[in-house]
């Protein structure tokens, strides 16, 4: 069975996720463990509540629900709202609006009860929610937190199963740095185990590096991200979590770091000392409700995941096995697709971190890299002795232009027939597709032996010569030498 028609068995089977609904309804998997978390990773009594929330979210929620709670105390929990589906059209916007005008009324209620009595059942109901001597300073207060929360069962679901591909190999990097192998249910929070993901902040793939903290471990430029490489990327995670939990000595710490960044969980620990007295007391910074729930979120994707590995019938990914072989030289995609007669798509599929310049062949995959091949058929006796005339001894060189008064990005993509985003992809420009004096950009897609015919036009802001803007990256080394 391949791996689509195990995720789509997997989001047929309602049968098992109802069971495990109601399962975790009426014994959540926190309370089923906490007797066995071990000590690298306990359950402090000061977030059960919110272990089970995540718990829920992962394994009862669906993406059509959102859960309209408490940021503070994840048990109060004020509406479950219906959602509309994700593919259809507009969905993102429609949802952000159900969201906010359903927090926008629980606002509302709990400002009017901080002064005034119940008067509807709806008020009342949530007025039990605070039944303490103080409730009506707790709702003034609460009404601050109302927050919405989108289920993510389906989600999490297939992540289990895509996650059967890597978790052998990524327990098995995790020990080979002697460090916990549960780790490996960490990227369930990061990413669903989706290699691919891209977050809105520029974090990608499984473990969600940024670029700053990516480039401290991983190769990111025009032709690799290995960001994007889940194995490449695994080392990377476990070389960080390591180095934070040796500064830190403690995994619940080490592992909201991973989150909040090193430098503030000392901060933090300086301050109050423990995870606990960190969870409840500490405010600062950008240590708010991501980051204080982050360890809670690790230990409920961990709960849910091995629940759904022993229970689930919609089985997962088979292993993956690959063979590697590791560049002497530079290589083109397609000498290597047809030495080892793979298709192009395939080996793309297969590598990840390489960059759209390397599988169109603007640009060769480099020197040294590790390319992953499928083992079987003629791979094993292909990659012992590949032909010396499949390598070359120089990267293709990049054609840039050197920014110039009265440039702008959109001035220049359109001077060189490209488009804006694939310049900002090229340049990683912010949004507002910022670009400064002198700056040099390199252009996508443009080869140098391109550079006599097709750029001979003159800029209409400066006037300029294309050749007095435009060159190789060696011309702009010697320029600045």
């Amino acid at each position: 069975m391949t791996v689509i028609s195990r995720l789509r068995q997997a989001h047929r089977n309602t049968r098992l996720l109802f069971t495990i609904s109601w399962f975790l309804l009426c014994f959540p998997l926190s309370c089923a463990g906490s007797a066995a978390a071990g000590q690298d990773f306990p359950l402090f009594p000061v977030i059960s509540k919110n272990v089970q929330f995540w718990e829920k979210i992962y394994a009862v929620y669906s993406l059509k629900q959102a859960v309209i709670h408490d940021s503070e105390d994840l048990s109060r929990i004020y509406q479950i709202v219906s959602l509309v589906d994700l593919e259809a059209p507009g969905a993102q916007q429609q949802n952000s609006a159900i969201q906010k005008q359903a927090c926008e009324k629980y606002r509302s209620i709990l400002t009017k009860l901080a002064d005034q009595t119940p008067s509807s059942p709806e008020e009342q109901r949530v007025a039990a929610l605070f039944s303490g001597k103080n409730g009506r300073q707790e709702m003034a207060l609460a009404a601050g937190n109302v927050r919405g929360q989108s289920g993510q069962k389906e989600r999490f679901l297939s992540g289990v199963v895509t996650s059967g591909a890597y978790l052998t190999e990524i327990r098995n990097i995790f020990r080979s740095y002697g460090l916990p192998e549960e780790l490996a249910y960490l990227p369930h929070v990061e990413s669903s185990f989706n290699i691919k993901a891209y977050s809105r902040i520029g974090a990608a793939g499984l473990w969600q590096f940024t670029r700053e903290t990516g480039k401290q471990y991983l190769t990111i430029d025009y032709t690799v991200d290995t960001r994007l490489d889940p194995i490449a990327a695994t080392h990377a995670a476990a070389k960080y979590l390591a180095h934070s939990f040796r500064s830190l000595n403690s995994w619940p710490l080490a592992i909201t770091s991973y989150n909040y960044g090193l430098g503030g969980m000392m901060r933090a620990v300086n301050e109050e000392g423990t995870y606990e007295r960190i969870f409840t007391n500490y405010n600062k910074g950008y240590f708010k409700f991501a980051s204080r729930n982050f360890y809670s979120e690790f230990l409920a994707a961990r709960n849910v995941a091995k629940y759904l590995e022993k229970n689930t019938n919609s089985g997962s990914a088979p292993e993956a096995k690959y063979r590697y072989l590791n560049l002497p030289d530079y290589a083109h995609i397609k000498e290597i697709s047809g030495h080892f007669g793979l298709p192009v798509a395939m080996i793309a599929e297969l590598n990840p971190a390489l960059r759209p310049p390397v599988i169109s062949g603007e640009k060769l995959i480099p020197k040294g890299y590790t390319l992953r091949l499928p083992a079987g058929g003629k791979t094993n006796q292909l990659i012992a002795s590949p032909p010396p005339s499949i390598f070359r001894n120089e990267q293709e060189s990049s054609i840039y232009h050197l920014v110039r008064k009265g440039d702008t990005a959109n001035s220049i993509a359109r001077l060189h027939k490209i488009s804006l985003k694939n310049l900002q992809q090229a340049n990683n420009l912010d949004q507002f597709a910022s670009i400064r004096l002198g700056q040099s950009l390199r252009i996508p897609g443009k080869a140098d032996a391109t550079a006599d015919t097709n750029l001979k036009a003159k800029s209409n802001s400066t006037r300029i010569n294309i050749h007095q803007n435009v060159m190789t990256k060696e011309a702009l080394i010697a320029k600045k030498t």
